[in-house]
């Protein structure tokens, strides 16, 4: 006879306790069926994720569409991997199921996964993330979210901070803050992150 999993809010209803612990196919079950976005912490802890604001929304689509356009405009047969968006779940080594707000997998880390396998939510860690502080997130919280990134196999991270303008890029050996246009390196070489444009999201 199964027992059913107890859940346990916290007293601000972000978090959330299940014991025993979610499997991966119960939490993606849980999120794909009940249409909720959960994050997973590496100590099985769930964080429920708020709808976002206007603002924030506006500047995601913007950060996505950069960075979708610079990988539309690599010419073929160098147009390779794939980019996401804040939707998209990643379990990772360490147990975590983590979603950043825009994400670049390479040809080389979706190798030998199904069609199946990407319908739901991948076991593989993006080469690159870009998060983006909303107001409803605490900076040490996405530091330290920064840190994770790396650890499960991250070789680039940027932290977008749009209330300070400006973008904290964490890659292994160090971390650099830059407060204008700038371009990646690494897997996304290249890639042109237009700062204006996202800063301009947040005027009203």
């Amino acid at each position: 006879m199964s027992t059913l999993p107890v859940f346990t809010l916290s007293p601000v209803p972000r978090t959330l306790s299940v014991d025993p612990p979610l499997t991966d196919q119960e939490l993606e079950y849980l999120c794909f069926h009940n249409h909720v976005a959960f994050e997973r912490r590496k100590d099985g802890l769930l964080i429920m994720n708020p709808p976002t604001g206007l603002l924030t929304g506006d500047a995601n689509a913007e950060i996505t569409r950069q960075l979708r356009n610079w990988l539309a405009d690599i010419p073929y047969p160098n147009y390779k991997g794939r980019v996401t968006d804040s939707s998209t779940g990643f379990f990772l080594p360490d147990g975590s199921m983590l979603s950043p707000d825009a994400a670049y997998i390479t040809e080389e880390r979706l190798s030998g996964l199904s069609v199946e396998d990407l319908s739901g939510i991948p076991h593989l860690c993006p080469a690159y993330v870009i998060e983006l502080r909303s107001l409803s997130d605490k900076l040490p919280d996405l530091e330290s979210k920064m840190g994770q990134w790396l650890t499960n196999g991250a070789q680039l991270a940027w932290l977008i901070d749009p209330y300070q303008q400006q973008v904290t890029v964490y890659r292994v050996g160090g971390q650099s803050v830059y407060l204008d246009v700038f371009t990646g390196t690494g897997p996304v070489a290249g890639f042109v992150l237009n700062l204006a444009n996202v800063w301009r999201c947040f005027k009203v």
